[in-house]
């Protein structure tokens, strides 16, 4: 079954979607020259409305979308692809395209976390503690095993309160070593998935 760009000029809606976290990264279109291109080179390809010409998602910014998977809806009129990013999925620098709350509350996703640390490592701000771990080698370094030496506690303790914000501090400051060592999230989760397959 293919897609029916018979309706909508021609256009049909593709929403893409992290292939690891399930995260909705954007809503944009597809013709059949962009589902073609995109299966033929295994990264993402969509028809630009506004510009009305077919573009490689990263071609100018390097934050490209390598194809994982293409499935279509029961009408046949709209296109779920699941993939691997490199870098935020939005023009604006934001991990998604969706992130600007209409109702409810908006969980802080990791990429946003990321974003904030290399922005702290490229402008420090007096005052910042990032700015200040990424100043400080020996102060970045000692900081991961006091914090997680404060998780063993909290899990000795069975505190599960204290248990969350001490995990979420060895995540912060593992974060904050990986960037400085400019070795990316992705990587990690890169062998993770290796491993997940053994």
């Amino acid at each position: 079954m293919m897609p029916d760009f018979s309706k909508g000029d021609g256009l049909v809606p593709c929403v893409t979607q992290d292939a690891r976290t399930g995260e909705v990264l954007t809503l944009a279109y597809m013709n059949a020259e962009a589902l073609a291109k995109t299966r033929e080179t295994g990264f993402m390809h969509y028809w630009s409305r506004s510009r009305g010409k077919l573009w490689k998602k990263g071609e100018e910014s390097g934050h490209v979308q390598e194809l994982v998977s293409l499935t279509l809806d029961c009408d046949g009129d709209a296109i779920l692809a699941k993939v691997r990013r490199a870098g935020p999925a939005c023009h604006t620098g934001a991990a998604t395209c969706f992130h600007e709350p209409l109702h409810g509350e908006r969980g802080v996703v990791l990429e946003d976390l990321l974003r904030i640390i290399d922005a702290r490592r490229a402008d420090a701000p007096e005052g910042s503690y990032t700015a200040k771990l990424f100043r400080s080698e020996n102060h970045r370094l000692k900081k991961l095993p006091e914090e997680a030496g404060e998780v063993l506690m909290a899990a000795k303790d069975h505190d599960r309160e204290k248990l969350a914000e001490e995990a979420a501090d060895v995540l912060y400051h593992l974060l904050v070593i990986l960037r400085a060592e400019d070795v990316a999230w992705a990587d990690v989760m890169r062998v993770l998935e290796k491993r997940a397959s053994q």
